[in-house]
């Protein structure tokens, strides 16, 4: 695994939280990806990395997609929303993922 280059400690903080919608369960079913929102200024090796740590699977490939947060309007005063950055992190095949039966 390629997790020895890197720090746990930082590896244990990319993955911020994995996205379920319908289009993450969509893409998954298609194309054996995973969707996670990761920290804004993680790498794509660190990305690898710290799925293969934290889930013992093995990645095939990482893609990574940078979001600006939207303006949006609370009463009279402008905000905005934050920066999302997603990463679409393809398994290898017969490798699976399940977060509803797993206690981490």
């Amino acid at each position: 695994m390629s997790a020895a280059k890197f720090d746990e400690g930082r590896l244990a903080q990319v993955l911020v939280a994995p996205i379920i919608s319908e289009k993450a369960t969509s893409v998954g079913e298609k194309h054996n990806q995973v969707l996670f929102k990761v920290l804004l200024d993680a790498s794509k090796p660190e990305i690898k990395a710290a799925v293969e740590l934290m889930f013992k699977v093995e990645v095939a490939s990482v893609q990574v997609v940078n979001i600006k947060g939207k303006t949006k309007r609370f009463g009279g005063r402008i905000g905005r929303r934050n920066h999302l950055r997603k990463a679409y992190v393809s398994l290898k095949p017969g490798q699976e993922l399940n977060f509803s039966g797993e206690a981490a």
